[in-house]
This record gives C-alpha cells, structure tokens and sequence, in this order.
C-alpha cells in the first residue's frame, strides 16, 4: 500500500498530512508511525470530507507537507523525529520500493532545513508532532494574519518615523544654510575686505572696490582697490557747480577688447574695462568723446590720416549717447558732463545726434553758463531745472551755430599725453587759455599716456596721479581740479583716480583733505591721529562688524558639509 494524502477539515485553512502505510508489519512501523515520518495524524472527524488521495506512483513523488493558508501563501510544517526515537539510530530499510525512494528525499529535506533555521517558538511547538487548534472561532488563515499585522504595522510606523526624521534635518539644514547666506555675517565674510587687503574676486572686496593686481607697483599678489569716488551731494548740494569735482574717463567709448561695429577688428588703442554704462554707475560723470562723420553718420572713432577707418571706428554715437539719456533718466539728482573733439563737419551734425538720443532736452543752456570767470548755476537748481547735462566741443563755431558750448571758453586744461605726465609740471594744452587764468571757472587735469598702457595704468593712477593733482593745484591758481581725466580709471594700486577726485572735492567743498572729512556745516572732521574712513585707502561703513578670521574658513568648510548631507538624505 503506498503512501496517501489525508485532509484535515477541522479548520478552512485544510491543513494536509502525509500518511504512513496501514499495514502494521511492514518493515521499520512501530507504534503506528515509521522511523523518520511524522505522526499519524487523528482520523478526520465524521461527516467531513473524504480524505484527498493521489492514486500510482504519483504520489510516491507528492512533494513534503506544507500549510496551505487561505490569503495564497503557504507555510512549511516542519518535521521532527518522534519522540521514541533517536538521533543516532539508523532509518529501518522499507520493504517498498516506492517508500523506500520517498523516504530519504524526505528526510535529507527536513536536515537541511533544521540546519539552516534556528528553532523558533513554533518549531518547539511542532516538536512533539503537529497539533492544530482553533481560537474562538477564527481560522487559521486569519490567525496568521493576526500575528502578523502588529509587526508589519510597526515596521510601517518606523519607516514613516524615519522619513519625518530625514525632512526634519533636510528642512533644518536648508534653515542653516538661508540663514549663513542671507545673515549680514555672512555678505561681512564674502564682501568686507578694505583697500588694500588681499582677494580673489571682486565680490570678495566691500563697496565701490574690485580686486586686481598692480605688478608695475610691485603688487603681485590681488588686492582690493576703489573704483567709485565719494558722491560729494551727500556732502552738500547747495554750493555752485564750479564747487565740485568729478571723475572722467578719457576716451570712455573704447572699451578694451571691444570689436568694430564695421565687422572689422580694432587696429585703435583702448582706454577703458568697461562700458559707458558701468561707468556712470560707477561714479564717472565725465566723459571723453570722439566724434567723426563716417558712412553718412556720426560715430565714435579714432582717425588715422585724420579720417574715420573701419578699423578705427567703434560704434555710432547715437548708441552710447543713449546710454547716458538712460542713466539720466533713472537718476534724477544725477548731473553727467560730456568733452567732445570734435571733428564733425556736416552741417548741424552733432545737434542731429543728440536730438535723436533724447539728449538735448536736458543740456544746461549757454546762457547760464559764466562768461568771464564766476560761479556757475547752483547744483540743486540744475538738478530741479533739469538742466543735467553740460556737452563741451572743440569747434568754437558751434556755440554760436548750434548752442553747444565751445570747451575752452569755460574750461582751463593741463597738457594731456606724456608731456603733461612730467612730475612737478602742470602746464596749459595750445587750445587752452593758461591754468591760472582766472576768467574760466572749470579746472580740467588729464594725467594719461599718448598711447594707453593697460599694464602701467594703476601705476599711473596711484601716487603719480595724487602728485600732477597737487601740482596743477597749485598752478591753477590754488584752485582744485573740476575734473579729473584718466586712462583705465579701475586700475591702481590702492585709491587711485577715486581718491584723486575725493581729495579734489574736499578741497573744493570744504576745505579738507577729502570729501568724507566734510560736514554739513563746512567744517572738516578731525582724524584723531587715523584716516577716515571711506577715504584715503579706506572704505565705506557699509559692514560695521566683521566675525573673526576663524569664522570665514569655518563658513567655507561648514557650507559644502551640509550641501553633501542633503544630497545623502
């Protein structure tokens, strides 16, 4: 009699036995059971189904007994010697064949798996032979389910307890990190070194500074120098026109590495970094200008042969004359002063362009512009009449032809080029009348090369600058400079043309050695053995407190830190 399959029906999970051969004399029974089988199990109870058999050699291959659960998984029972027997006897030779070919895979199965899993309250409840039960009416299907249920909750519990965790420190370290980077500390570490200190970028400089190196001085390594001179309407804005001093750039439309608009390349020297825009923003407000007809139009040029090439020329004037209309027009308490050299020949040419600019309708009008010496119009009311451009031209025919103001009618002016540069000297251009005259009330010191040196410029525009300042000072008739013409303006070892035009204005407003020593009342502020601030290698209060040097490398360790634990989360 081969081996058969009995179903329990006491419970709906159906939980199957494998059943031993009846015959009680077949070799290896005892006590109702064979060596290395499981127990008989109870007969099914009367009234239930029949017992489920697999008739032939088939179910001498039935694979081992398992637990079929109702929800679709299964669930091994595992076997276990009965309790008679021992480890050390031997399994008793079947006199089936077919027993016999069933009974070693069987046993071989239940080994290993008692080898690989450590025993488990349920294994130790199975030791003694499999003894289904029934709680209070539940099957066994939902049994399982109910000892599962709790750790698949707490399991579920705790990913969700993780997940807040990780948006708790993520939504924290963003705080950290808003707050390193908004923090006043933090714009101190990044924007807070003075004049003079040593950077790497621009930003790394305070207000109205930028970072280069000056290697004709001697500097190599990159340091802080000023750009921006010191507004002297923050001073005072009621004296006369002639009472102020302000930067200038000398050909202010060629900007270095700038192409031709002709679609040539340059074969010109440039004289400035920057456009005609960042200038003004950057406290120039006088500029040079070269003006040529070319192709039926005005434009901004160099001659060569005295006429306008297309390697010369730049651009049209109408197109960096409407920058300054934009500028104007955004800053309302602004006043801009723009030199042309004048080489226009059309008729009412230069007219032409500044109307079509939008230019004209803030030119100050030669009526109010003294003709013998005095003072000009007060700043606040040039500002109030919106009289906020002053245009000057080298043709003395346009006064009279077009109401543009012939320059040297107004305007004394040094030497410019390398003859003016000579250390001690200030002596008057041929146009001009000389420097002491005093029925001209604008004062004009240039202090550039014949042909501009992008490399000696901040070398030019430090002490040199400081020294030609004070000496056409004092050939000027102990006037100070209105304007103060350059090359390369940014570049300089520490101040440069910035201080040059603070210690201009303070002179001229008040008396001081500059600008920022002024009061309100006219009077200077006393230094107290040390240099202002804001002046004289100095700059603004725009940072009042700075961390310690400890905290600046710590920033740059702690911000990469927390940017990597987010990228981790």
């Amino acid at each position: 009699m081969g081996c058969g399959w009995a179903v329990c029906v006491c419970c709906p999970c159906q939980v199957t036995w494998r059943l031993a051969p009846a015959a009680a004399d077949a070799p290896g029974h005892r006590n109702g059971h064979l060596d290395g089988m499981p127990p008989r199990p109870r007969p099914p109870p009367p009234g239930s189904d029949p017992p489920v058999t697999w008739p032939g050699p088939a179910a001498d291959r039935a694979p081992p007994p398992t637990a079929k659960i109702r929800g679709g998984g299964t669930e091994k029972a595992k076997l276990k010697r009965p309790r008679n027997s021992t480890r050390a006897r031997a399994p008793t030779p079947l006199a089936s064949p077919a027993l016999q070919a069933t009974q070693a895979p069987l046993k071989d199965a239940s080994a290993s798996a008692s080898r690989r899993r450590p025993p488990t309250h349920q294994s130790a409840a199975l030791s003694g032979g499999f003894r289904p039960r029934l709680d209070a009416g539940l099957p066994c299907s939902g049994r399982g389910t109910e000892r599962r249920a709790p750790r698949r909750e707490l399991e579920e519990e705790e990913a969700m307890a993780g997940d807040r965790a990780a948006a708790l420190v993520r939504l924290a370290a963003v705080g950290v990190l808003l707050m390193l980077c908004s923090s006043p500390a933090a714009v101190v570490v990044v924007s807070a070194r003075k004049v003079g200190q040593t950077c790497a970028l621009d930003r790394n400089c305070d207000a109205g500074l930028h970072c280069e190196t000056c290697v004709a001085n001697g500097n190599v390594r990159p340091r802080c120098t000023r750009v921006a001179p010191v507004d002297p309407q923050t001073k005072a804005r009621d004296l006369p026109f002639n009472r102020y001093a302000w930067l200038t750039t000398h050909n202010s439309f060629a900007r270095l590495g700038q192409r031709s608009q002709t679609g040539v390349a340059i074969a010109t020297p440039w004289s400035q970094q920057d456009t005609v825009t960042e200038q003004l923003n950057n406290g120039v407000r006088g500029l040079m200008l070269d003006m040529y007809d070319f192709r039926n139009d005005i434009w901004l040029c160099h001659s060569y042969g005295g006429i306008c090439q297309n390697f010369t020329a730049f651009q049209p004037a109408v197109n960096v004359l409407r920058e300054v209309e934009r500028f104007l027009s955004r800053n309302r308490a602004e006043v801009v002063t723009i030199f042309v050299e004048d080489y226009v020949e059309s008729p009412m040419g230069l007219t032409r362009v500044l109307n079509a600019s939008g230019l004209a309708r803030y030119m100050l009008p030669v009526w109010r512009m003294p003709k013998s010496g005095g003072d000009w119009p007060l700043l606040s009311d040039m500002v109030r009449d919106d009289h906020r451009l002053l245009v000057f031209t080298s043709k003395a025919a346009k006064e009279a032809a077009e109401g543009i103001a012939y320059e040297w009618r107004y305007v004394v002016e040094n030497q410019y080029g390398t003859k003016g540069m000579v250390k001690g000297t200030c002596h008057n251009r041929a146009e001009s009348a000389a420097m002491n005259d005093l029925s001209r009330s604008l004062v004009l010191v240039n202090y550039f090369r014949d042909l501009p040196a992008f490399p000696e410029a901040c070398k030019d525009n430090s002490a040199p600058l400081m020294d030609a300042l004070a000496a056409c000072h004092a050939k000027s008739g102990d006037r100070w400079a209105n304007y103060v013409a350059v090359d390369f303006y940014k570049r300089s070892d520490r101040g440069g043309a910035a201080e040059a035009t603070d210690k201009a204005n303070g002179g001229l407003v008040c008396g001081c050695g500059s600008i920022s020593a002024c009061n309100a009342n006219g009077t200077c502020t006393p230094r107290h053995g040390r240099t202002p601030k804001g002046i004289f290698n100095a700059s603004s209060d725009a940072a009042a407190w700075r961390p310690p040097p400890a905290l600046q490398w710590q920033r740059l360790v702690l911000l990469p830190a927390l940017l990597a634990v987010l990228l981790r989360l």
